[in-house]
């Protein structure tokens, strides 16, 4: 992979960490409104990790998974598969009014939270 698509990969992969924290946090506060507080940090992973609300999250999860495996390949021709990476965030880092999926939940937590707008517009800036 060519040294400035590896770089373009780390930045891209920090920023998506810090917009999944921040989608983490604002998820954790409506789901607490909704069902009464989280006890414990175990409680909350167990719930990000296998309850339907955080469910669309995982997409995000997964990415930054995706992510680091580039970024550990010692394959040269990493370098297509570094930009399918970056159409596919583009794609799915687009927020819709529409449907059930990741885009709709995405589009609402933007509606909700400026920190998610800020950290939506650091990736979108970095996409180009």
């Amino acid at each position: 992979m060519p040294p400035e698509m590896r770089q373009r990969l780390s930045a891209l992969r920090e920023k998506l960490l810090h917009l999944h924290k921040t989608l983490l946090d604002d998820e954790r506060a409506v789901y607490e409104r909704t069902f009464g507080r989280i006890k414990t940090n175990g409680d909350f992973f167990r719930l990000v990790v296998g309850d339907q609300w955080f469910a669309w999250l995982r997409q995000v999860s997964a990415l930054i998974v995706r992510i680091d495996e580039l970024l550990e390949s010692k394959e040269e021709n990493t370098g297509a598969a570094a930009h399918k990476v970056i159409i596919y965030t583009r794609s799915l880092l687009t927020p819709t009014e529409e449907g059930d999926g990741f885009g709709r939940s995405y589009f609402v937590a933007i509606q909700r939270e400026p920190r998610v707008v800020l950290a939506h517009a650091e990736i979108r800036r970095l996409l180009g």
